[in-house]
């Protein structure tokens, strides 16, 4: 074989080699934006932080929450806190997390976030205790014994509240609650925050803009992986009067 010959065949099994790769990084950087865009809109993955979903979701649990499809009263939400709920989100550090939750191959657990069942929308009044101790909206008591935590060493459930409360949900916002209610700073305990001159109770409020998506299923861990739906109890809530532009509150102050 002359030089020639053995050269061509060096060329063009580099040509080669270097198609296979640039059909390889093809594949990645398109899978890399399908990723992403499917976070942005269409689902993500989030890391439960706290207990105060507990039993429904346990700490550490992965959860998917999708982005297309709105929410309703009685789905489980994960919103954006700037009403101050918590302390300042720390930003993580590592580059190669950050990435990864960005594309979609991690889950967020940024702790700016916080995950809560949707009790009222805009308009809703919710009230509780009425006399047999349940949370009413509008008028309807909630059966919430599906969902409420039950203590797995003595088997009692917890009350749907220990405090009393009455509000209007004001019109743009959401009114959420844990479902461990004991160990669950949600709506109620927020209600008498300081405003800074702001309406009453404006902090206790989830704006929508904030809502990030609803809870469809639980994908980690694998022996824990279900399906998440809407609680029947809600299906019996009649429609709620015309928002309020500010809260309503009634009653004595709320303290948890």
């Amino acid at each position: 074989m002359s030089s020639s010959d053995e050269s061509g065949g060096r060329h063009g099994a580099w040509w080669a080699a270097a198609g296979w790769l640039r059909e390889i990084a093809i594949v990645v950087i398109g899978a890399l934006i399908a990723s992403t865009l499917l976070r942005l809109f269409v689902a993500q993955m989030f890391v439960i932080p706290s207990g105060s979903m507990e039993n429904t979701l346990l700490i550490r649990d992965r959860v998917a929450v999708q982005k297309i499809v709105g929410y309703q009263r009685g789905d489980i939400i994960v919103f954006r806190d700037t009403l101050g709920w918590l302390a300042p989100a720390k930003v993580s550090d590592d580059p190669l997390q950050r990435a990864l939750v960005f594309v979609g191959l991690a889950p967020d657990e940024s702790s700016n976030h916080l995950i809560k069942r949707v009790i009222g929308v805009a308009g809703d009044h919710v009230t509780c205790c009425d006399a047999r101790g349940r949370v009413t909206v509008n008028g309807t008591a909630l059966n919430e014994q599906d969902y409420l935590y039950t203590d797995p060493s003595t088997g009692k459930q917890v009350e749907p509240s220990s405090v009393s409360f009455d509000v209007v949900v004001p019109a743009g916002t959401v009114f959420v609650m844990g479902d461990h209610r004991n160990d669950s700073a949600d709506s109620r305990c927020h209600l008498n925050d300081d405003t800074n001159g702001g309406p009453e109770g404006e902090k206790a409020f989830i704006p929508v803009e904030n809502i990030v998506g609803t809870a469809v299923a639980v994908v980690y861990p694998f022996d824990r992986i279900h399906a998440i739906s809407r609680p029947r109890t809600f299906e019996g809530v009649p429609a709620g009067g015309t928002p309020p532009s500010e809260p309503v509150l009634t009653g004595n102050k709320v303290v948890c």
